[in-house]
């Protein structure tokens, strides 16, 4: 009888054959995970298969004990570079005798429980295989393998076949079958494998349609228009985009004029790290986030050489969005430009970007000079993800391309998870799907308040329950009732006999941050801080700075910020100066501003504007609702010190100013005494604590009679309301420990001494703030309180699918 060898090299006996059925969950799909799994079989000497099928991929492996034991410590090892194991499930497996080899089988179908892959960036070899005259896919700018190119933006159903992709049209060529069949070759199974011979074609044409240039010449052709000052719309990965030099400010002036976008900043495109690295300071997480796979678009600190950039490509910031070219045709196109490409989304202001070529044809032929097409279809939109480093770790702004719909695993409790819909926001909006222990956010959406993306919208919905086929069990709401994401839940629920769960806006930031962070559903809850623009409170009125104690079934509101009149309603959103004025009233009253502050510029300019009318709508509470909005008291402060002041052109454009004017010494080196404070004191009938700007006011007031320097202003700002909010948390935290059960804290009685503190959760979209949140996470850490914030998903409303979804799952838990 022969014997095996145990791994730490001593003989352990007679060999025990043993026959085992494995379950890998996971990102496991379209990723090369099974020729891996076979070359470590056959390396292993190990006899069964692998296949695809809708849990996963499903393996069977006949060896002695510990050949199968090395079989599994390698596959965990050596995973592919895509590929992520959630779990491994293993069983006993009765078939021993029939297998005498290890081979790869057909996928097979049944109900989806498998994560699809998100889009990925060309890999090292096949960007070295389109820079080689020698290569047979020179120059193709559709050339991938199974560790990058498309997945959700071709994917039609699963399992992840080409068959079930918008490559099914192009039937492979010789050549290209005989590395789709070879589980030795990179290329097996890559769906969207192919090259010029079989493949998808990029021609050039002009606005009319006509076409340019052949496929073989389309990139440089398209590259030499764009140094020659025209705009180019690209049909990219996920939807067109449209490019024009980065450093021609005429042509920039121009896209901005022609695409609508008068000065939100655009994203630029650049060859290489080296040459982003002209313009940009980069850390070493900022350079491997730039060139991951998800390849996102990196916020990075202007450096000296930005002066070189045409002004008008972030105008009012001090920061550059830049990205590395994510496909072989991007790579082809920068091949020969020595500068970077503005590169944006292929749409007007605010629409879902195109992805049809018609489409495009139709809406972009007034922007655009020429068109770089091809004939692949998108089988849906994705823009480009957006992420930002703060406090050493990269946090994403927007998830779409490179993240989504790659499922998030949630915490300990919520492994039985009934299948959710939770519908998501107004702005900024994802949906997200949630079962069996994982969630997953959609693809950015965009503003739903345009047509064409509520119909996108809409569309993307069915198209993910149904490539998931997800079932759900509830469907998830915000409490808003103008919130276009309710009212399309409520009608698929009605028609479907869904059961709806509502969550408050709030609550569900705060639910999202610690989902993300794996805090456990039974765990005792948090202080959760959440600051942002607007959201439906419990008590039917506005809230957008909040302070409460949360669980993901229930929560508490523990305090706020004063809350102030908008006047004009959405209007206050898109003029900063009525929210100026309404905290200057709520203040002083305008009698004694006006006396106190004559001398103002400030004065003089809300002096002339209909104060009548407005202060007629604030007393009868007229189109003037109050909200304890932060993101209205940014508007506000920033348009005090001068900025945005009349009208933004896009959403916190205010705060977004501000905060890149703040000066960094000041910041850092002043004295707390100087920064603006903020009084804490009881509010209302509820006795909530209420953070009261009036102090804060009569600083930043004094400042400007002493015409103290812009820059120093707002960073005595934002450094006066990191102290503020640290205080309250401080305070509140405090109370709960020192009355733990009683009153209205009764459902939450595990906080009882000191040592005992709850984590703190940070959320909302005003945490997108560096500043800020640099400021409050810092200041919370010394004083010995953990903090929560965000990572994997936006802090903003692109967030807040998660959290309306872990909150139904908890509470449907608990039923």
């Amino acid at each position: 009888m022969s014997t095996s060898v145990h791994p730490s090299g001593g003989r352990s006996g007679p060999v025990r054959p043993v026959g085992e059925e494995i379950r890998v969950r996971g990102l496991v799909q379209g990723v090369g995970f099974r020729p891996t799994v076979w070359r470590l079989a056959h390396d292993c000497g190990l006899r069964g298969d692998v296949r695809n099928d809708s849990d996963g991929v499903l393996i069977h492996a006949c060896g002695d004990v510990w050949t199968v034991e090395q079989f599994l410590a390698r596959l965990r090892a050596e995973c592919p570079p895509l590929a992520r194991i959630d779990a491994i499930e293993r069983h006993e497996w009765v078939s021993v005798a029939e297998v005498d080899d290890f081979r790869i089988v057909p996928s097979v179908g049944g109900p989806v429980q498998t994560g699809v892959v998100a889009d990925a960036v060309t890999c090292a070899d096949c960007l070295a295989e389109i820079v080689d005259p020698a290569n047979r896919r020179y120059r193709y700018p559709f050339t991938n393998c199974t560790h990058c190119g498309p997945r959700l933006s071709i994917i039609d159903a699963v399992p992840y076949d080409r068959a079930n992709t918008t490559m099914a049209a192009f039937a492979m060529c010789e050549a290209c079958r005989s590395e789709y069949e070879n589980p030795a070759d990179r290329r097996f199974h890559a769906q969207p494998v192919a090259c010029d011979v079989c493949g998808p074609r990029a021609w050039l044409e002009a606005p009319d349609g006509s076409v340019l240039e052949s496929p073989s010449d389309a990139c440089a052709a398209a590259s030499l228009a764009l140094q020659l000052g025209s705009i180019v719309a690209i049909k990219g990965l996920g939807g067109f985009q449209l490019a024009c030099d980065a450093s021609n400010e005429p042509a920039v002036v121009r896209l901005r004029r022609l695409k609508r976008r008068e000065r939100k900043p655009f994203a630029l495109l650049a060859q290489d790290l080296e040459m982003i690295r002209r313009y940009c300071a980069v850390n070493d997480v900022e350079r491997a986030l730039l060139q991951s796979a998800a390849g996102p678009i990196v916020v990075l600190p202007m450096g000296e050489a930005s002066c070189h950039i045409a002004p008008s490509v972030a105008p009012g910031v001090n920061t550059l969005g830049f990205m590395l070219p994510s496909t072989p045709l991007h790579h082809l196109l920068i091949a020969s430009f020595d500068r970077p490409l503005v590169l944006t989304s292929g749409n007007t202001s605010d629409e879902p970007q195109c992805i049809d070529n018609a489409d495009a044809r139709a809406r972009l032929g007034r922007i655009a000079d020429v068109f770089l097409m091809h004939n692949r279809d998108v089988a849906r939109r994705v823009d480009d993800s957006v992420t930002r480093v703060v406090l050493g770790a990269p946090r994403v702004l927007r998830r779409a391309r490179g993240y989504a719909p790659a499922p998030l695993v949630l915490p300990p409790g919520f492994e039985e998870t009934p299948a959710i819909l939770a519908m998501g926001g107004e702005l900024k909006n994802t949906f997200c799907l949630s079962r069996d222990g994982q969630a997953i956010v959609s693809h950015h959406m965009g503003d739903l308040e345009d047509a064409l993306t509520y119909a996108d919208y809409r569309r993307s919905v069915a198209q993910y329950l149904t490539l998931f086929e997800h079932e759900p069990r509830a469907v998830a709401l915000d409490l808003h009732p103008e919130y276009l994401s309710r009212k399309i839940g409520f009608d698929l629920a009605e028609a479907r006999d869904w059961p709806l769960e509502e969550v408050q806006h709030h609550h569900a930031h705060i639910a999202s941050c610690m989902a993300e962070n794996g805090i456990p559903l039974d765990a005792r809850p948090v202080l959760g801080v959440a600051l942002d623009g607007l959201g439906y409170g419990a008590d039917g009125t506005l809230w957008g700075g909040e302070f409460m104690l949360a669980g993901y079934r229930e929560f508490i509101r523990l305090g706020m910020f004063k809350p102030v009149a908008m006047p004009g309603g959405a209007r206050a959103i898109y003029e900063p100066w009525r929210n100026t004025y309404a905290h200057l009233v709520a203040a002083f009253g305008w009698d004694e501003f006006a006396q106190r502050y004559a001398t103002l510029e400030l004065q003089r300019f809300l002096a002339a504007r209909p104060r009548d009318m407005l202060d007629t709508m604030i007393a009868q509470g007229v189109n003037s609702p109050l909200a304890s909005s932060v993101g209205r008291l940014f508007d506000a402060v920033a348009a005090a010190a001068g900025l945005c002041r009349e009208r933004v052109l896009y959403e916190g454009q205010a705060a977004v100013e501000f905060e890149a004017l703040v000066d960094e010494s000041t910041l850092r080196e002043e004295d707390d005494a100087l920064a603006y404070s903020f009084g804490l004191a009881h509010a209302g009938e509820a006795g909530l604590r209420c953070v009261d700007p009036q102090q804060m006011w009569e600083g930043l007031l004094d400042d400007l009679l002493r015409d103290t320097p812009v820059s120093v202003i707002a960073a005595r700002f934002h450094k006066g309301l990191a102290i503020a909010i640290v205080q309250m948390i401080e305070l509140l935290a405090d109370e709960l420990i020192d009355h733990g059960s009683e009153g209205d804290n009764a459902p939450f009685t595990h906080l009882s001494v000191r040592a005992a503190a709850p984590a703190v959760a940070l959320s909302g979209g005003v945490f997108q703030n560096r500043i800020l949140l640099e400021q409050v996470a810092g200041r919370l850490a010394a004083v010995g309180l953990r903090v929560l914030s965000h990572r994997q998903v936006p802090p903003n409303d692109g967030g807040l699918s998660l959290g309306q979804a872990v909150v139904a799952a908890a509470r449907r838990l608990a039923r």
